[in-house]
């Protein structure tokens, strides 16, 4: 593995014109189609957008994780540490995956092995890519210290619970421990709060934050929550049927949004002051079918600022400020 030398300011991470398709009885899925953005050492970034848009399917494309048949990764590149990864070898990927590569999973419960305790699961990590360094002894040791890292009490005794036997916050906090078990250099989490209640998202966001500056991690947060992009990235890209619309810096995207479709999220995102009884702007429609993508812009049913050409070209991804791009022919 190639590693960047220090002080080096190429990406950790790059993605050119990322294509990956489902091939379907109804007709070819373009769920991510031609998206590109980077991630430096240390960075933050996030991945923001509607239900079926396309964030997790690009997550599973950078770890080559994509359902074969249905899916392929038709075109692209993705460079991590200058190492092209889609044209590796799948024994040199798994090397990759797990170890400079990790991702907690959007719903632990489904990915946790429901018959393996969790410091098994935990083990299990480190036995594929330590097995040579690590005793066994100094395996669970490290499984024990990661369950406290995450801020598990009791550890000694949680590595020997089922997952069936933790709340959904202690299986989050399980999942994180073996997305670190390797200290990847990359964490991708996908929607790490989805279905948890308030206090304990506000708990696992602050872990993801302190755990982030303690290893010096660079982050992937995809999640539908902007709020969760204010709090823990500095860089956002909002995606919307397969494709990036807006990037841009943290504040320029809070404060100055360009697409209609950000403007329409941050919109939507309850503020302080405002009555539990008052109605919350929406988008009006939804995501169109990826099978059959409007002529034009894929926005343009929703948009307030829909005029003709909108109907009949596709806009560019285009440079409106200094770090700041935007999907939209009003800019």
């Amino acid at each position: 593995m190639t590693s960047i030398p220090a002080g080096s300011n190429s990406p950790l991470l790059e993605v050119e014109n990322l294509k990956t398709y489902f091939f379907t009885p109804e007709g070819i899925l373009p769920a991510v189609n031609g998206i590109d953005f980077s991630i430096s050492a240390g960075e933050a970034f996030g991945l923001v957008g509607e239900s079926g848009c396309g964030k997790s399917v690009t997550a599973l494309s950078l770890l080559r994780l994509v359902p074969q048949p249905p899916g392929k990764i038709v075109a692209g590149r993705v460079r991590f540490q200058g190492q092209e990864i889609l044209a590796l070898e799948a024994e040199a990927m798994r090397r990759i995956r797990g170890k400079e590569m990790a991702m907690i999973f959007q719903e632990p419960m489904t990915s946790l092995n429901p018959v393996l305790p969790v410091g098994e699961q935990i083990a299990e990590a480190l036995r594929i890519h330590f097995s040579d360094r690590l005793s066994e002894a100094e395996i669970r040791k490290q499984s024990v210290d990661l369950l406290r890292q995450v801020q598990i009490a009791a550890p000694e005794q949680r590595v020997h619970d089922y997952p069936h036997q933790l709340s959904g916050g202690l299986r989050q906090r399980v999942m994180m421990a073996m997305a670190l078990a390797c200290r990847p250099r990359l964490l991708i989490a996908d929607e790490p709060t989805t279905a948890l209640d308030v206090t304990i998202q506000a708990q696992i966001l602050e872990l993801i934050k302190e755990l982030q500056h303690l290893y010096g991690l660079s982050l992937l947060l995809i999640t539908h929550n902007l709020g969760l992009v204010g709090e823990l990235c500095r860089r956002a890209a909002v995606m919307y049927a397969g494709k990036i619309v807006e990037l841009s810096g943290r504040e320029d995207l809070f404060h100055h949004p360009a697409h209609p479709y950000t403007r329409g999220l941050l919109a939507s995102i309850p503020r302080p002051g405002i009555s539990a009884k008052a109605r919350l702007p929406i988008i009006p429609g939804r995501v169109p079918e990826l099978t059959r993508l409007p002529k034009g812009c894929s926005f343009q049913e929703r948009c307030p600022w829909v005029f003709g050409r909108c109907r009949q070209e596709e806009p560019e991804l285009t440079i409106t400020d200094p770090g700041h791009q935007v999907r939209c022919f009003k800019y």
